[in-house]
């Protein structure tokens, strides 16, 4: 299972989730077991349910950040637009922009809220890096200017920024965050997690900034020719400490935390705590070192998502998993319904 192709499988359109479901935990979960390949229907309300104690729960805290600007360039009023990545210093930001090739060094753009940034530096594959003119309130204006980007395969608004977050995203915009939402989860509720709790399942957190990967496709048709590049993975302590302590089942909140985890492990179901920036590539023969289980959504065909799950539960279970999914009217990626692997 080592061709692009081998990843290959037909989704119907309808079947993408255009929008959030109001409540977030009403989406539906298929429970795919790891070792059999046996399917179950459920409600991601049964989460709590499905959990034993001595369990360990372990999500991606990290926040969406990126807003995307439409603008003009100041010398000819052609339209730009920009993707800001991450934040590269008080008034800079790498920028994913289109179109990129009439875009170079030294050009102003012009953005609403009286927005002027001039390209400070030209990298590869449509990267700059945009420097706003200097002002004591840039932070809030941009938020104003902007949007939140969506995966290109949603085409309707987004009633509010707030449902492509998670319910525990944290962290300080102006010093990291990510380009796209660890959509696994966003089917997670304060009542569920303080469910969980009361089970005695600890909940802790890691940090993968979700860059700008994301956006770019498979193009390699073997799997040895795709280079993933690096995002930047963080482990507190606590965390690793929980996990050295647990005597339960260690379960993963999106492919996102399972590449952190794994990609600090030490052997011995343990993890070493600090930061990294990691090109872990999960895909079938991978043996897991620290993950028992994981909560993903739906992904899309021929991506490094449905190689890494079929690493975890088998490459025929999965599809067979897919197939029941299709023939069910799931609701498929970002915004759609929950499978967990256990």
């Amino acid at each position: 299972m080592n061709q692009l192709s081998d990843y290959d499988y037909h989704l119907p359109d309808h079947l993408i989730a255009q929008t959030p479901l109001e409540d977030r935990a009403a989406s539906r979960l298929l429970h795919l077991d790891r070792f059999s390949g046996a399917v179950v229907h459920r409600q991601f309300r049964d989460v709590p349910s499905l959990f034993r104690e001595g369990d360990l729960l372990v999500a991606n805290e990290t926040r969406v950040t990126a807003l995307r600007l439409f603008g003009k360039r100041a010398e000819t009023e052609g339209r730009i637009e920009a993707l800001l990545l991450r934040p590269e210093g008080p008034f800079a930001f790498e920028a994913m922009v289109r179109p990129a090739k009439r875009l170079r060094l030294g050009e102003r753009v012009e953005f609403e809220q009286d927005l002027t940034a001039t390209v400070t530096e030209v990298r590869n594959d449509g990267i700059r890096q945009l420097t706003f003119n200097p002002t004591d309130d840039l932070w809030e204006r941009l938020q104003r200017a902007g949007e939140t980007p969506l995966p290109p395969y949603i085409h309707a608004a987004l009633a509010s920024p707030e449902r492509y977050q998670t319910v525990y995203a944290s962290g300080d915009p102006r010093q990291n965050g990510s380009a796209a939402a660890p959509t696994a989860g966003l089917h997670f509720t304060p009542e569920i997690l303080e469910e969980i709790r009361k089970k005695g399942i600890q909940i802790a957190m890691v940090r993968l900034d979700v860059g700008i990967d994301t956006f770019r496709p498979v193009t390699a048709e073997s799997l040895d020719d795709h280079q993933m590049h690096g995002e930047v993975a963080r482990i507190p302590e606590e965390t690793a400490e929980a996990i050295s302590a647990c005597k339960g089942r260690i379960i993963a909140v999106g492919t996102t935390t399972v590449r952190t985890l794994e990609s600090f492990a030490e052997g011995n179901g343990r993890v070493r705590n600090g930061e990294t920036r990691t090109s872990l590539f999960i895909r079938p023969g991978y043996e897991f070192q620290v993950i028992d289980g994981m909560f993903t959504n739906f992904h899309l065909p021929r991506t490094t998502m449905l190689a890494m799950i079929s690493a975890l539960a088998g490459h025929e279970s999965v599809f067979a998993a897919y197939e029941s999914a299709i023939k069910e009217q799931y609701r498929f990626l970002s915004f759609g319904d929950s499978m967990l692997i256990l």
